[in-house]
């Protein structure tokens, strides 16, 4: 998917529409351990094969969520779209 290096969207700061630079962020490493949740489930997991439910190891989406960074260019606040959408390729283009 090819996406534009700078778009027009509205800045709750500036309150107006303005141009934005888009920018790709990196996925970061966990801040934290699993939550209580996966705790949870991780230990179900342990023990006995696949008892009492089946293992889910090879059972990831096929994509990544794109996390994307707009940059106001007025007052250069940063606003997230992070896990965005799925898609294999993502590149940023210049507009023509």
């Amino acid at each position: 998917m090819k996406y534009p290096k700078t778009v027009r969207r509205f800045c709750p700061k500036c309150k107006k529409h303005s141009e934005f630079d888009v920018k790709r962020e990196k996925v970061g490493r966990k801040r934290r351990a699993d939550s209580a949740g996966q705790r949870r489930f991780t230990r179900k997991l342990k023990g006995f094969g696949s008892f009492p439910r089946p293992n889910p190891k090879d059972r990831q989406k096929p994509t990544r969520k794109v996390d994307l960074r707009f940059k106001c260019k007025e007052c250069k606040k940063i606003q997230v779209m992070g896990s965005g959408f799925r898609v294999k390729k993502f590149e940023l283009v210049k507009k023509h």
